[in-house]
């Protein structure tokens, strides 16, 4: 893998240190790694960490006015105070992980002024490698993709969690879809950019590392990205959260708006 280069773009960056960091992943067995639950987090591993590591050195390296914002690293409030920052969730699927499935994935982004520039969502163990820089479209291994253009609700391939069709989160019955999941929010979110299903919705509040580059992967491939309540997704807030997730074409995401409570 080669060094930095001073005229290296940020999307450049970002697909050079997933390479490396992904490889430092697959320095681990999932099932033999050490691992711990973070309190009112979920599981974490030492890969985690150390995928943490690796993705700060280069990044941070190689730009190191931009802000930090990552699930694995204490919370620096500088980085509101900086028009870029880097957020990143080491390991997304970390459940995945440990139980030696190839589902998981590296989701690296940066935001400028709230609004997500540069993203990438890597799969290691799938050797799968979701792109996007604003402007310039969505890629997988380098190849343009695009969203599906279903825009008939009912018979839909949505990838949610089992709560979200509780039906306290719908206007009457909730729609009568084909329900898929896949344990990276991330994988999710480029899925839908990449066609492969229809829609993907979760109403749980949504840390940012784990949305910020599947939003603009999804949306430089045509989709809609918005938060759950239909708000626009801003990054780098003084909570790194977002209100739920909704992402599909604009005809489909309009469709399930109007049947969210």
């Amino acid at each position: 893998m080669p060094g930095p280069d001073a005229g290296e773009s940020d999307l450049d960056l970002l697909l050079r240190a997933a390479q490396v960091a992904g490889e430092v992943a697959l320095g681990f067995t999932g099932p033999t790694a050490k691992a711990w639950d973070k309190p009112g987090q979920g599981p974490v591993t030492e890969a985690d960490y150390a995928v943490n590591d690796a993705l700060h050195d280069i990044l941070r390296g190689a730009r190191p006015g931009y802000g930090w914002l990552s699930e694995e690293s204490p919370d620096d409030k500088a980085r509101l105070d900086c028009e870029h920052v880097f957020i990143i969730d080491p390991i997304d699927g970390t459940r995945s992980f440990i139980e030696g499935s190839g589902t998981w994935a590296l989701s690296i982004a940066i935001a400028h002024r709230g609004q997500v520039s540069a993203g990438v969502i890597h799969l290691p163990a799938r050797e799968r490698t979701f792109a996007a820089a604003r402007g310039q479209g969505a890629t997988l291994n380098g190849v343009p993709i695009a969203t599906g253009d279903r825009a008939e609700l009912t018979g839909a391939s949505m990838m949610a969690p089992k709560p979200t069709f509780q039906p306290m989160h719908w206007r009457g019955a909730p729609p009568e879809v084909t329900r898929v999941f896949r344990p990276s929010l991330a994988y999710r979110m480029a899925l839908i950019a990449q066609g492969r299903f229809d829609a993907m919705l979760t109403v749980r509040p949504s840390w940012h590392w784990d949305i910020a580059a599947g939003s603009l992967i999804a949306t430089e491939a045509g989709a809609l990205s918005t938060a759950a309540d239909g708000s626009d997704l801003v990054f780098n807030t003084d909570v790194p959260k977002s209100p739920g997730v909704l992402t599909a074409n604009p005809a489909l995401h309009r469709a399930i708006r109007s049947q969210l409570a």
